[in-house]
């Protein structure tokens, strides 16, 4: 698949700072990357849903590798069992909003990091505006409602959505951006009973193991930042922990898909903001 990079059309402006070279000077000196390519990153925006397992690697690596805007929705408070591995949040943050805490950890770790924290649930009212704010979109949710939701709005807006799921000791992760590629509901029409999918609570799941996945989300990202490799675009990577194994599964487009298998442009602008009820969506599949 041909090399697929994220439009930014904001200008290079000046070259990088002297403190700017030396902080990144590891990356720089890759080909794939040199002085244009960390300038991009610097100029980058990138919307991460959820501050837990999967944002929280994803959002400390980004933020270490220079991307200049990285913004955190996220609805929720810290709590002691989210501690195992939701390595962005301490034992001093319990009770505090977790956008209020990724920002923390975030500015201490990069200076040159602008986080903008969304400290609300991403809804079907507010995800076309959120969303259409940012280069790029990953996906760190752990319900099926917001995974629809985001799927729909990136599709809609033309954004590339990063996405990743953990579960016990499986992860996977893929990047939906039609239309170089399938988009979620491509692979997943419908969501699936309730009953069958318990949540992290009800199932578990191993601390580290959103670690791995969150890696491969942000390493995804920062490729199509900078039209580099080759991305997750058609391709589902499933991880086992136990077994220490890697399998790729390729996707294709859903001709018949209610939401990517429609041109944006034709859809009105009464429609963008309309979205179904992704709560009852998900239950009825029950």
């Amino acid at each position: 698949m041909a090399t697929t990079r994220v439009a930014n059309a904001q200008p290079a402006g000046a070259l990088l700072t002297a403190a700017q070279m030396e902080r990144y000077s590891r990356q720089i000196i890759l080909e794939e990357m040199g002085i244009e390519g960390q300038a991009r990153l610097l100029r980058s925006k990138v919307l991460i849903v959820g501050a837990g397992g999967l944002g929280s690697p994803t959002a400390l690596y980004l933020a270490a590798a220079g991307v200049g805007t990285i913004g955190i929705v996220d609805g929720d408070q810290v709590d002691v069992t989210n501690l195992h591995r939701q390595i962005l949040h301490g034992t001093p943050d319990l009770g505090r909003p977790k956008t209020e805490s990724a920002q923390r950890t975030l500015g201490v770790l990069n200076p040159d990091v602008t986080v903008v924290p969304h400290q609300t649930v991403l809804t079907s009212a507010n995800a076309l505006e959120i969303i259409g704010a940012y280069d790029v979109v990953i996906n760190g949710s752990d319900n099926f409602p917001t995974r629809y939701l985001v799927n729909d709005a990136c599709v809609l807006l033309g954004k590339p959505n990063v996405y990743g799921s953990i579960f016990r000791f499986d992860g996977q992760a893929s990047v939906f951006f039609p239309p170089h590629g399938p988009c979620y509901r491509c692979l997943y029409p419908e969501p699936p009973p309730p009953d069958l999918v318990p949540n992290c609570a009800e199932g578990g799941v191993l601390g580290i193991l959103p670690g791995m996945i969150g890696v491969v989300q942000a390493t995804e990202t920062v490729k199509l930042l900078l039209g580099k490799g080759r991305p997750l675009i058609g391709r589902l990577l499933l991880y086992d922990a136990l077994a220490a194994t890697f399998t790729e599964v390729k996707i294709h487009r859903d001709p018949d898909c209610p939401i990517c298998s429609r041109d944006p442009s034709e859809i009105s602008d009464d429609e963008l903001g309309v979205f179904p009820d992704y709560e009852a969506f998900c239950a009825a599949a029950g």
